[in-house]
């Protein structure tokens, strides 16, 4: 069961900040994504779950709003973007760059 607050912190979190991601400092997909992203800005908030105190029900909130249980799961400029392969997939269309310019 996931807290009313927890819920609205990620909410938050995916509003205000222009790229989020959730992530996981051992999951060598979020590893890849990192990478991916950083090479375009280093302006991307990352959320370590594995580091994180509510960690656990941050990633169950992220489950109910996205419906993407995994890690690493992107948000850029509001949108939910998905995991790794999505991030590449973008990435290899020329299209990750634009998307990321846009909202910084």
């Amino acid at each position: 069961m996931v807290s009313a607050q927890t819920t609205e912190k990620v909410k938050q979190l995916i509003k205000t900040k222009p790229i989020f991601i959730a992530s996981k400092t051992y999951c060598p997909y979020c590893s890849a994504t990192k990478a991916t992203i950083n090479a375009i800005t280093k302006d991307a908030y990352i959320l370590e779950l594995d580091e994180e105190e509510d960690g656990a029900e941050i990633q169950e909130a992220l489950l109910e709003l996205t419906g993407q249980r995994t890690v690493p799961n992107v948000f850029i400029g509001g949108q939910h973007i998905g995991g790794n392969s999505d991030v590449q997939a973008l990435k290899s269309a020329k299209k990750l760059d634009e998307k990321i310019k846009a909202v910084l």
